[in-house]
């Protein structure tokens, strides 16, 4: 099942971030699986993650050069 974007955001943070903010994780890929946008709104799969990439190191930094 799908919900508005507003509530997923309700249930997965305590207090949720901006609209705005989300927004913005949806286009950098953040939220998986991706979001759909009906008209002006978005809705997510309930069960879906945030990942936030930049706090993972990449596989290229374990690499010895």
């Amino acid at each position: 099942m799908k919900l508005r974007l507003e509530k997923w955001l309700e249930r997965q943070f305590d207090p949720p971030p901006a609209i705005t903010t989300a927004r913005g994780w949806i286009r950098e890929g953040k939220i998986y699986p991706t979001p759909v946008k009906v008209g002006r709104a978005y809705y997510v799969d309930e069960n879906a993650t945030f990942q936030d990439r930049q706090t993972r190191p990449s596989l290229a930094s374990r690499i010895p050069r």
